[in-house]
């Protein structure tokens, strides 16, 4: 038992090795060795003077929309390319802004693209005083939605967004007492076919309603194919830490094969594994705490891609082949854009698995109950650092007999501890019979040597789970809890959070039976003065969820021991 022991903590030992040297990797520029990430080690920020050419006219054949994935392949490739990012806007092209209660946009004229989209509830999170910016076309981010036409295989050129469109007179600002604002872009005639878009945003909402209107002004029937990208640079966010790792990147949902991530470096070695066609789903672009989206209605057939556009540029979509158009008829199409926070209640209502760009991992099944309890929570509370301790606190109630078992154990073993050291001495020359006379130790006292890690190993995956909600919870971000503390997303700026956890952890640990192996002593002391050292780096909520959950534990185990009488020594360690 000693053993199987042993080799649990050096597992546990070796495992958090790997991922701070990982880490360490990564924070210094080099690609990590174990856990890559989704960003390339080494992103290159494009040349506005060296960028893709953008092609003087779309191609003129473009083959038909295929199942088979070749067919997705040649058709994503259709897709006109992206010019690089300029510093101000390109002959014949305005830009347009707009704004509503929660939105400050930026369209452009060229295809009524929309390129740059501030957050007026959200801040910034290296500079509190500006919104936080989630589309954006400058020299140092490039994050757009695009939407239009390509032909059929053997078709004419078709509006795609690198065409001119006009804007339609009207409102700008969101009236007072208005729910909603509309802007209507048309383009001209291109291959005999004029595409109009027409936006529409709702007050408090994140949600755009997105209507193209395909008008055949030509004297021949069409059947044209709408595109929707979104296009993005494969640099992680401003201000993401480097101690823990987040998804940035594409992601594709199909009811097929659910939801799928893409790491840009996949896309870049050309080994992306997404369906490639479906009737539902989405196409979308997460990072840390937001996410943008394209949506089509079910049933609606469409092949899906991701592909790198140009350097250190990437896009994700889908392209929807439409019916055939008789000459002076039109199609309308609706289609929608998100692009705002991964807040759970409103992603789920908008389209099934949209939720899911709000990643938990392998956890989700224990996660998605844990978040749904701490939004309930604080709607009673209405402060999310006093949410968390009602969490901790009622996972503590719920787990209480499971962690009585284990400080029992460990209370019996703190008991025979004398003996064993006693005996280990006495016989360290003989390990064949030390390990009997521990083995009948254990027995005369009914101590489980294991005891005391089987009810804790049970808790593990809830608590690693309410680890990522918290990481992964927008409400967390920019929301204060109390003094000092105005972002519990963010590191606490005085380091008085840290300590606290540091001296809890050093408590906790004194508390316990020290190992008879010395080594295995120092180790029981090693790690957790490591993990109290990166939770500095830490954000303040995810600490604030830790002390508690060691407050609590210290105040249990103290408990059992004192009835156990078996009074709570500490011990320190020995180097």
């Amino acid at each position: 038992m000693n053993d199987i022991r042993r080799t649990i903590l050096w597992v546990i030992f070796g495992f958090s090795l790997v991922m701070l040297w990982d880490q360490w990797q990564v924070y210094n520029g080099r690609k990590a060795t174990f856990f890559p990430s989704s960003t390339p080690a080494v992103v290159q920020t494009q040349d506005p003077t060296a960028g893709a050419s953008v092609p003087g006219s779309l191609p003129s054949s473009v083959p038909v929309a295929s199942s088979s994935v070749a067919g997705a392949d040649q058709i994503a490739g259709a897709v006109p390319a992206l010019a690089a990012p300029v510093a101000a806007p390109a002959a014949g092209q305005e830009l347009v802004q707009v704004e509503t209660d929660v939105f400050k946009l930026t369209f452009s004229t060229e295809g009524g693209s929309l390129v740059k989209a501030e957050l007026l509830k959200h801040a910034d999170m290296a500079d509190k005083s500006r919104n936080f910016v989630l589309f954006n076309n400058s020299m140092d981010r490039v994050y757009l939605a695009h939407s239009g036409l390509i032909a059929s295989a053997g078709g004419p050129a078709l509006p795609t967004h690198k065409t001119i469109m006009t804007l339609a007179p009207g409102e700008r600002r969101l009236p007072e007492g208005s729910q909603s604002l509309e802007l209507r872009f048309e383009s001209p005639e291109v291959g005999g076919v004029q595409l109009v878009k027409t936006y529409t945003l709702t007050r408090g909402s994140y949600v755009v309603a997105v209507k193209h209107e395909v008008v055949n002004v030509g004297a021949a029937a069409v059947a044209p194919q709408l595109y929707l990208q979104l296009v993005r640079d494969g640099n992680k966010p401003p201000g993401e830490s480097s101690f823990y790792f987040t998804f940035t990147g594409p992601a594709v949902y199909t009811e097929a094969q659910k939801y799928q991530k893409v790491d840009f470096s996949d896309i870049e070695k050309g080994k992306v594994d997404i369906e490639k066609t479906a009737q539902n789903g989405y196409v979308a672009m997460v990072q840390h705490y937001f996410a943008s989206a394209w949506l089509l209605a079910d049933g609606i057939q469409r092949d899906l891609f991701a592909r790198k556009v140009d350097t250190n540029l990437y896009s994700v979509g889908m392209i929807a082949p439409l019916e055939s158009i008789a000459p002076g008829a039109r199609k309308t199409i609706a289609t929608t854009l998100y692009a705002g926070p991964q807040e759970e209640k409103i992603l789920e209502a908008l389209a099934p698995g949209l939720e899911l760009v709000k990643d938990y991992g392998w956890l989700t099944i224990l996660a998605k109950p844990l978040y749904w309890l701490l939004d309930k929570l604080h709607s009673f509370i209405n402060n999310w650092g006093w949410s968390i301790v009602a969490l901790v606190l009622l996972l503590k109630a719920a787990f209480y007999w499971l962690n009585a078992k284990a400080y029992s154990s460990m209370a019996k073993m703190k008991a025979v501890n004398p003996r064993i050291m006693e005996m280990r001495e006495r016989l360290k020359d003989n390990p064949q019979q030390m390990q009997q006379e521990m083995m009948r130790i254990y027995r005369e006292e009914k101590v489980n040597p294991m005891g005391g890690c089987f009810p804790i190993m049970i808790q593990i995956p809830v608590f690693i789970a309410l680890y990522w909600v918290l990481l992964a919870s927008v409400e967390m971000r920019n929301a204060p809890w109390l003094g000092w503390i105005h972002d519990l997303s963010s590191p606490d700026p005085l380091y008085i959070l840290p300590i606290v956890m540091a001296l809890t952890t050093i408590l906790q640990t004194s508390l316990n039976p020290a190992p008879p192996d010395p080594m295995q002593a120092k180790l029981m002391w090693f790690m957790p003065l490591a993990f109290s050292v990166m939770f500095f780096f830490f954000p303040a909520g995810l600490v604030l969820y830790w002390i508690t959950n060691n407050v609590l534990s210290i105040a249990q185990q103290w408990v059992i021991n004192t009835r156990m009488g078996v009074p709570p020594k500490f011990h320190l360690p020995k180097f």
